[in-house]
């Protein structure tokens, strides 16, 4: 059935004319006709009585009416949706920590600006927790957080960043075949803490030693604690991808230390339940293609 002829059906009952709904669908009067003929063609029943210039409604027309103007007011509906998607997908507000702001956002940028050139993104730095909140506020669209749950949220993996100790271009480390977390603990260590659960383990692992480890700074902040292995005051864990230009000039280097392998820092992509088709799923498309051809060590 064509939705023109539906169109053409309400408005005449709308302006109880042929000529003015003409006018106001930019159609001549015979064109209006012609729809409605069609129509009680399709439909197979006398929608008007008419008399000359005059017409009513049949009583298969009254019947009609409802139905057809459920059928207009779902096809503006429908399409109000799509344009809000679309404007919604033009500008999109992310939340993120400071570690994401820092080293996944500058590699994710200037792909989304490549694939879609119209997109407006705005950032929000703030702790895991208070993205969080402000999703559930509606302040912002997307999260990339550490691993966190709600109930009226979803969460899924977006990237998983090795942590590793990384040492200073001339430490004694390098020189040796085996590296143990015993003789980690003997280091002065300039611990990094982000409050994920891995870095929870690390402490674990520290705490199967005789000794307690020689922590000798102790940093909330990811760049300060990197600086300071850098000048030599002494080495840390750190997540791979905040000392990528570093290892690439050898000014930092990574060192194995076999029961520490499975260490990592994992940032997830968080929003609303039951919005993805407006932002989640698209969004995670994007990023998941952009991670495959990320240069991330």
């Amino acid at each position: 059935m064509n939705i023109e002829s539906i169109e053409a059906f309400v408005y005449v009952i709308h302006f109880n004319s042929f000529n003015k709904a003409a006018d106001a669908l930019f159609l001549s009067q015979p064109s209006i006709s012609a729809r409605i003929q069609t129509l009680e063609r399709e439909l197979d029943v006398k929608l008007f009585e008419r008399e000359g210039r005059h017409f009513t409604l049949t009583e298969k027309g009254k019947q009609f009416l409802p139905y057809a103007q459920q059928i207009l007011q779902s096809m503006k509906k429908g399409k109000q949706q799509l344009q809000q998607m679309k404007a919604a997908l033009n500008e999109i507000t992310i939340g993120c920590t400071v570690s994401v702001s820092n080293y996944i956002i500058p590699e994710l940028v200037p792909v989304i600006q490549r694939k879609f050139p119209e997109l407006q993104l705005k950032l929000i730095t703030a702790s895991s927790e208070a993205i969080m909140e402000k999703l559930m506020n509606k302040e912002i669209d997307l999260g990339l957080t550490r691993n966190m749950t709600h109930p009226h949220m979803d969460s899924v993996k977006f990237y998983e960043d090795p942590i590793r100790l990384f040492v200073h271009e001339s430490h004694p480390f390098l020189e040796m075949d085996h590296v143990s977390i015993e003789d980690v603990g003997k280091q002065p260590l300039v611990f990094f803490e982000c409050g994920s659960l891995d870095w929870m383990k690390l402490h674990r692992w520290f705490e199967t030693l005789d000794h307690p480890p020689n922590i000798a700074f102790h940093m909330d902040n990811l760049e300060t604690a990197k600086k300071l292995i850098l000048k030599q005051v002494g080495v840390g864990f750190l997540p791979s991808l905040s000392v990528a230009e570093e290892v690439k000039a050898r000014r930092l280097l990574p060192i194995d230390v076999p029961s520490l392998a499975s260490l990592s820092l994992r940032t997830n992509l968080i929003a609303r339940k039951g919005e993805g088709t407006d932002f989640y799923k698209p969004f995670l498309e994007i990023s998941r293609e952009i991670l495959l051809q990320s240069t991330f060590p």
